[in-house]
């Protein structure tokens, strides 16, 4: 990133600049909860029963998926919904 004519920062190709009122949506309006592995399904996905008795479909995270954490079913997990959709998630930490 370099300095504008006026000395204010300017991002170069492909720099997103968050500014507040963007529009853009923060990770903080997720809805995060614990269950357990039900069943493994193709393309790393997984049906997991929350502690609240729903079943969701949900993927490992990007940072999960880049460090090899194996998930199977029985495993305990954190599940992250989002506000939109309830019925699918995200699996963003495996209990050891």
């Amino acid at each position: 990133m370099g300095r504008g004519p006026t000395g204010t920062p300017q991002g170069g190709p492909g720099t997103i600049m968050n500014r507040p009122g963007d529009g853009v949506a923060e990770k903080e309006d997720s809805i995060q909860v614990e269950g357990t592995v039900t069943e493994a399904l193709p393309n790393t996905q997984f049906r997991v029963e929350l502690e609240n008795g729903h079943s969701v479909l949900a993927h490992i995270s990007g940072k999960m998926r880049m460090h090899y954490i194996r998930i199977l079913p029985g495993d305990k997990v954190v599940v992250e919904l989002s506000p939109y959709d309830l019925s699918r998630g995200r699996i963003t930490y495996r209990y050891k």
